[in-house]
Formats: C-alpha cells, sequence, structure tokens
C-alpha cells in the first residue's frame, strides 16, 4: 500500500512473524478455504487440539478475525465462523464492481510504465496456474490464491488512494470464500483465463469503458456461479 493514513495497515500478512502471527494466518486460512465451514462453532478446546495454541493466543486471533467479519462473536459463548448468503455475496459483489471500477479508471488513466509492468507480471504468473484444456484454474491451495489476488490487486494499484485500496483489500478477501467454493463446484462453463486476458488487453489499452464493463462482467461471474450452484443443491436435490 502506498504512503498516507493506512500505509500501516495491512488486510492479511504475507509471512507469519510470530506464534501469535501463525496461528491467526492458519485460522484465517482455514475458514477461506472451507476447512472452518460457516457456521462452526469455535470452542476453545477445539482449537487448541487443532493448532496447538493456547487460549490466549486462539483469543487474540479471533478477535482480529471478528474486526474482518469472519467469524461472530457471541458474547460469553465464543465465536462462530460468520455464515455465508447469496443475499451477502451480491451484496459484496455490487460493491466490489462499484470501488474496483473506480479503481480501474483511475489505474488506467494515472498508471505508467511500471503499473503496466506490473500488470503484465501478474496475468503471466496467473496464467501458468490454469489448466490448459479446460481454461479453468487450477486451485492449488496457497500459490494459485496468492497469485489470483495479486492479479486482481495490480489492476488497481495505480489508483493513487489508499483508503480505496485498504477497502478493496477487505472486501476481496470477504468475497474469496465464495469465489474459492465457485471454482471447486463450478456446474456452468467459464473460460476464466480468457476473461483476465480480455481485462488485460483492455487496461493495458487505455480503454476504460470496456475494462470497466469487463471487470464488472467478470465479478458478477463469479456470482452466477454460486448462485446456479446453490439451486442445484436446494433441498438436496438437483433441480
Amino acid at each position: 500500500m502506498s504512503s498516507g493514513p493506512l500505509s500501516s495497515i495491512k488486510t492479511a500478512p504475507d509471512e507469519p512473524r510470530t506464534l501469535n502471527e501463525r496461528i491467526y494466518l492458519q485460522l484465517r486460512e482455514d475458514i477461506l478455504n472451507g476447512k472452518l465451514s460457516p457456521g462452526t462453532k469455535l470452542r476453545f478446546e477445539m482449537l487448541k487440539t487443532m493448532y496447538a495454541a493456547g487460549t490466549s493466543t486462539l483469543r487474540e486471533s479471533l478477535s482480529r478475525l471478528a474486526a474482518e467479519n469472519l467469524v461472530v462473536g457471541e458474547g460469553q459463548r465464543g465465536f462462530t465462523v460468520a455464515p455465508v448468503s447469496l443475499g451477502d455475496l451480491h451484496d459484496l459483489t455490487r460493491t466490489r464492481q462499484d470501488l474496483e471500477s473506480i479503481a480501474l479508471r483511475r489505474s488506467i488513466e494515472q498508471g505508467d510504465d511500471d503499473w503496466e509492468a506490473a500488470v503484465l507480471a501478474a496475468s503471466h504468473r496467473l496464467s501458468k496456474l490454469t489448466d490448459p484444456a479446460t481454461g479453468r484454474l487450477v486451485l492449488l491451495p496457497d500459490e494459485a490464491v496468492r497469485r489470483h489476488r495479486a492479479f486482481h490487486l495490480a489492476l488497481v494499484s495505480a489508483c493513487n488512494s489508499a483508503w480505496l485500496l485498504h477497502f478493496i483489500r477487505l472486501l476481496y478477501d470477504q468475497s474469496e470464500r465464495y469465489r474459492r467454493f465457485s471454482t471447486l463446484h463450478a456446474i456452468v462453463p467459464r473460460d476464466t483465463a480468457a476473461e483476465h486476458r480480455e481485462l488485460v488487453d483492455a487496461t493495458l489499452g487505455r480503454n476504460a469503458d470496456r475494462a470497466e464493463r469487463l471487470l464488472r462482467e467478470h465479478l458478477e461471474r463469479t456470482a452466477e456461479v454460486v448462485t446456479a450452484i446453490s439451486a442445484s443443491w436446494d433441498g438436496g436435490k438437483e433441480e
């Protein structure tokens, strides 16, 4: 993040430097990838066994995750993994579309050669994780997630607004549970790699209108996939 009032804020540190940081990141990753599913009661005795950590370390980590809305505090009853819903997904998607569109337009207007190089590098690294036969991302547990996040943040990184980038990061991480779910259970054909290529071409071609349209469509498709999966599983039966 660029210098400014939020320069010291990190939504998710890249490398753990302390035991508390490691436990926080492990818990966070297990929530994002569904190992700790929505609605799971996070009992301390269970967590002590799973993460080999003490109560104070776990409480600190859970408090941080509550601040990110990934877990919900229940007063004296402890914590629960935050629920997911189609309403929440659609709200996240609309808000991401609006904020990332603003940031993308500003980046297209203000981005320099270094920004273009960063977008190309992030796009190239992401393309290496695509299955050539299907055009879909191969979801490697850690690296694919990092590369996908880096790609989306690179696109908007020249917007020159620390606040805007902070909220974009926060919303991206909130929507990550839905994106991973859609990748694992997709029942709607989708060429994600082609979507990324078209978005990069429009962005680096400085075609702001087309880039914004492609970005909005790209984010909307994830919501559509999750909605389709939810409909097919409604009541435990396929429609």
